[in-house]
């Protein structure tokens, strides 16, 4: 590392521990409130700085494609290709409660319904299939079948405060609104093309979905097009008396509008109602509400900008009036760069108690972190042998979770005693004849070697929440991969030692059908069990 870089890092770490010293002051004298002092401690830099891996749970068979905390953030949820559902104590790496989700294919997302207690679990999967989960008071498991989309689901948002209502959805185009207190799953819309410019494209698939958590009544979903597309649901007639298919605005970088090649992988969105975009081939955005294209974007030709997007404008919180803005000059998206998303479908999401930062995973195995304001990379952590799916925030403190294609789920906190660093070179990923390869390490010559994402056998059907076929197809029979492989252990262990899976797969061609799955080995959800030996070999 040069003389610059450390002087930068010596600069940095005076400026972090200096910033802590006069917060201990004004906390002392009163001018900082303990909870502000508290939040100021969890976004601090130096923390980010420090994280390093506090565990690696692993119990799953298989590619672990969805993480979330609780409310309470003592709980964590994981979903896989093994078709398996787990509860963690993430503090003690135990598993408090595994199942078979029901579903017939690879999980894709498993969230904890807020105030039911922790006992009310909502799934969507690759076979397109929406589940409800119920835990008993007796210990069982009790899953139900809400509704399918045609085509793989890949993800779901619940209202935020809500125990009931919850989105999903799919590769369809469909977006479903459901209601546990009734059941009730409801088609509002499916996705569509803005213009006939793809008319190879009849409904824009959908990867992503998210609720505005300051606005419950707003939530944006975005796919195979390079459009996010924010809903207001009160425009919503409930005797579908209405077209609902409208949005009420679009948001995309104005140097991508028109762009065939692009898509969206990862939403969210921020306490402030600030929306984060993941783009696969291309760079996470940051839009703030006035940066929307309004209900009727305009036509495809990309629209002029202050600046290309390799030099979007440092921070855009705020913006000018709409009155006194010149309608030719938009301002740019913040933009975030360095990981790539090729490969798989990735998330992305805000970190810290204000969201100051922005995460995202990439194909090279590692985490990404960025300042939000200003766009400025400053934590690269090697996560994985392979690429890094989802990273999930804790809700209270400075701890993220993350996992991918391998599968093990990786706990993170500051408990570094050093700093982190920038790697002085950070590898790009190389995309030659759309064959994707990353670079996982150098050898003797210090040459990079790189792997090759497909070079597994992977033929089979390609089921997982990924674009390299990493699953076995519908029926558990196993591939030709090692993802194949994977499943068939899983298939042939569940044969052999718990009727419990077969029981919930042959069941779930009846779309009607309530599959009651019980485990008699312990009385009540909050004790501790092990899989091997307290579920799996019921």
């Amino acid at each position: 590392m040069d003389d610059a870089s450390n002087n930068n890092n010596n600069k940095r770490a005076r400026t972090s521990v200096d910033k802590a010293l006069v917060d201990v002051w004004l906390r002392e004298l009163g001018q900082l409130s303990t909870r502000n002092f508290a939040l100021r401690r969890r976004a601090s830099e130096d923390l980010v700085l420090r994280l390093g891996i506090y565990a690696k749970l692993d119990k799953h068979r298989g590619c672990v494609n969805t993480v979330s905390f609780n409310a309470d953030g003592d709980i964590l949820i994981s979903g896989s290709d093994d078709r398996r559902v787990i509860l963690w104590d993430w503090k003690t790496e135990r598993v408090k409660l595994s199942f078979h989700s029901g579903h017939n294919d690879n999980v894709f997302q498993a969230k904890i319904m807020p105030f039911t207690d922790d006992r009310s679990i909502v799934t969507c999967a690759a076979d397109g299939q929406v589940r409800h989960a119920q835990i008993l008071e007796s210990g069982g498991v009790e899953t139900k079948l809400l509704g399918k989309h045609q085509g793989r689901a890949h993800k779901l948002a619940i209202e935020p405060g809500s125990p009931h209502v919850f989105y999903t959805c799919g590769e369809d185009g469909l977006v479903q609104h459901f209601d546990l207190r009734t059941g009730a799953a409801t088609e509002l819309f499916t996705c569509r093309p803005i213009d006939d410019r793809r008319n190879y494209m009849t409904v824009v698939n959908l990867n992503a979905i998210a609720i505005d958590p300051r606005n419950a009544n707003l939530f944006a979903v975005a796919g195979s097009d390079e459009y996010t597309r924010l809903y207001d649901i009160r425009k919503y007639k409930w005797d579908g008396s209405t077209d609902f298919g409208q949005p009420a605005d679009y948001f995309c970088p104005p140097n991508l509008i028109g762009d065939e090649q692009v898509g969206i992988t990862g939403l969210a969105f921020s306490d402030q109602s600030e929306l984060l975009v993941s783009y696969n081939d291309e760079f996470i955005y940051l839009f703030t509400q006035d940066m929307g294209l309004g209900p009727n974007p305009p036509p495809s030709s990309p629209v002029s900008t202050r600046s290309e997007a390799s030099e979007m404008g440092s921070d855009h919180t705020s913006a000018a009036s709409p009155s006194t803005a010149n309608t030719d000059v938009r301002i740019a998206p913040q933009v975030y760069k360095g990981h790539r998303n090729c490969v798989t479908v990735k998330g992305v999401n805000f970190f810290g108690p204000k969201c100051e930062y922005v995460v995202s995973g990439s194909d090279c195995g590692r985490i990404f972190i960025w300042k939000k304001k200003g766009g400025e990379l400053i934590r690269v952590i090697e996560a994985d042998r392979h690429v890094v799916n989802c990273i999930e925030p804790h809700p209270h403190s400075t701890v993220l979770a993350s996992s991918g294609i391998e599968s093990d789920i990786k706990i993170w906190t500051p408990n570094a005693a050093d700093r982190a660093t920038l790697p002085t070179n950070i590898e790009q990923v190389l995309i030659p004849d759309h064959i994707r390869w990353f670079a996982l390490g150098d050898d003797d010559d210090g040459d990079y070697y790189f792997y090759d994402i497909y070079g597994e056998g992977d033929d089979d059907d390609d089921n997982d929440d990924d674009f390299d076929g990493d699953d076995d197809d519908d029926g558990g029979g196993g591939g030709s991969g090692s993802g194949g492989d994977v499943d068939s252990d899983v298939d042939e262990e569940d044969d052999d030692d718990d009727n419990i899976d077969d029981n919930v797969d042959n069941d779930n061609d009846d779309e009607s059908n309530e599959e009651a799955i019980s485990y008699s080995d312990f009385d009540d959800y909050d004790i501790d069990l092990d899989v091997d030996d307290g579920v799996d070999g019921n």
